[in-house]
Formats: C-alpha cells, structure tokens, sequence
C-alpha cells in the first residue's frame, strides 16, 4: 500500500479510484514552510495541479520514499523536473484532459475582447447605456497567431477557420507537414507572426526561453487593419502560463493604444494582487486562470492523473513521464 498526498483538491471518483487500488490517500494543502521542513518524506507520490510548488529545496528534504509526483494537469513549470530525475523520481503529468475546456476559454475570451463584452456589462452596472461606444468587429476575415502548434492551439485554429479566419502560427518544434495539413501558415520567426496577425493567442509552456516572449517591440509591430480592410484593433489572448506575456509591456501598449485589448487566464504572480494596475484598465479583462476548471475537465484530468501515478507505483510503463528519472 502506498500513502498518496493530494494537496490541492482532486475528483472525487479519482481518489476513489487510488482508494480502491489498495493506497491510503491523504487530502488537504500542504503550505511551504511544512514543504520545505519535510512533509513528505512519509508519502510515496504526492499529485499537485499548479498552486503546490515542488522546488529543488523541496524536493531535497522530502527523503527517499517519493517515487512520483502527478501533476493534475498539462504545466510542469511548478516541479523541478531537473531536481526530482536525479533523486529518482518521476514526474508525470495528464496533458489532455483540459484541452477543449482551455480551447472553449480561448474562443471566449477572443470573442469577449472583440465584442467588449466586459466593458459593456460594466457600464450597464453602472447604469450606462453605452451602446454607441460599445462598437466591435468580427473575428471573420482576421488573422489569428498562434504561439505554439500543439492540441490546444490546433483546436483553436481549426474553430478559427471554421468561424473565417486565416490561421498563422509560430512553433520551432513543430514539423512544417503539420501545419501544411492544418491549413495553417507556420513562420520561420515569432516577429513575422505578430506582423501579421491582429489577434495573438499564447499556446507555449513557460521556460526560460519563453518569458515575456510577449513584449513590447512585438505588440507594437501588430497590424491593426484585418485581412478583410476592417480597422479590427489588436488583441492579444493568454490561456497559457503567466510570464510568457510582459504585463509592464501590455499595460504600456493598451495605455498608448498601441494595443487595443487584452486578456489573460493566467499572471505571472499568482494569485494575482486585486491592486494590479492591470485590472483597472478599461480595455482589460481577466479570469483567475480558470482554462482547466469545467465539470467535465477535472473528471478526465482526475482519472488520468490517477491512472498515471498507479502505473508508476506499479512498476508499469507510463507514456505521461515529462522527466528522467535516475532510478
């Protein structure tokens, strides 16, 4: 029998199921100061989702026992996948249970920027009838780009297409035949992109390469006329990790106008601080990094990630390992 830790909440049927496997599950958050004092040491896997950051530190006073840590979603970038490998631990993640919830949010929050959805409801709040000022314009007939090729981001654009927008994308890693049979027109450079796409989505997982990829040079090189000759503004969308778009840089670009909106599931401190200057600007909104959270997302995403952290346990292959672990 092995003791499971599941610090920050998990589907019900999921831990039954870990229960029924024979394993002793233990639910509730664990803060990082008992982290870092060695709360650990006395589990043999632990499964986070992100709020729950499994550092070097971490890692190092959590003893031998750990054998697995399931992430409960797609982003690993609050585990040090360096540090677990060379204490033998493997890391495994469960990368497509939210895809259509994150694909459902990303086409809401490109249709909320376009149509000023939030602003029209807070000016109604406030008793405005402000429907002169409240003006949008379609998504067909735009040019969409995508940072990143992969599941989320190719059901984003085949959406795109099929509402009539010409799909562009950025990926090094992506093989061109891929986006040749998507229909999608695949750049050589992320600066070509965001020169000719009026609404930019972030699809990329966040590393060292990636922070503020979204900056203030490449916003302000956005086009703000469509494909269609309709003056569209610019958009940019992040549904992705927080710190792949520079926040100082949007609030600039959305001050000037150089932007014309923006919205993000996801912040580079989280939980986000309500003082933010961010959410006091007119031609931006937010949600707290909501992408994976439907009834229907954390029901796959629970099952696959129990399913994942039972394979390991058990000695069995597991195409979900994100890291080398020195066994």
């Amino acid at each position: 029998m092995a003791k499971i830790a599941v610090t920050d909440g998990m589907d019900e049927k999921a831990v039954l199921r870990l229960e029924k496997a024979g394993h002793q599950v233990v639910l509730g958050h664990i803060g990082k100061a008992d982290l870092l004092a060695g709360a650990l040491s006395s589990f043999d896997a632990i499964i986070v989702r992100s709020a729950t950051k499994l550092t070097a530190d971490v890692l190092k006073v959590s003893g031998d026992r750990l054998k697995v840590i399931g992430r409960a979603g797609v982003g690993v970038d609050n585990i040090d996948l360096k540090a677990a490998g060379a204490q033998g631990i493997q890391v495994v993640n469960a990368p497509r249970a939210s895809t259509q919830s994150v694909v459902e949010l990303t086409l809401g929050h490109l249709l909320a920027s376009i149509r000023h959805l939030p602003r029209a409801d807070r000016s109604l709040r406030n008793g405005q009838w402000a429907k002169k000022a409240m003006k949008g314009s379609e998504l067909s007939g735009k040019a969409l780009g995508l940072i990143g090729f992969g599941r989320i981001a190719q059901s984003v654009g085949r959406i795109a297409q099929a509402i009539g927008m010409e799909v562009h994308t950025y990926d090094p890693y992506l093989p061109p035949k891929i986006a040749k049979a998507q229909g999608t027109r695949l750049h050589k450079t992320l600066d070509a992109l965001f020169s000719n796409c009026t609404h930019i989505s972030v699809h990329c997982n966040l590393t060292e390469e990636t922070h503020h990829l979204v900056n203030a040079e490449r916003l302000a090189a956005m086009p703000h006329i469509g494909k269609d000759g309709a003056r569209c503004g610019s958009h940019i969308i992040n549904c992705a990790r927080g710190g792949i778009v520079d926040e100082e840089a949007v609030m600039d670009a959305l001050s000037s106008g150089v932007l014309t909106s923006a919205a993000l599931d996801v912040f580079e401190d989280e939980p986000v601080d309500p003082k933010h200057p961010l959410l006091q600007m007119e031609h931006f909104h937010g949600t707290p990094h909501i992408g994976a959270s439907t009834v229907e997302a954390q029901g796959r995403v629970g099952m696959d990630i129990a399913t994942n952290v039972l394979d390991v346990l058990a000695g069995r292959s597991c195409n979900f390992v994100v890291n080398e672990a020195h066994l």
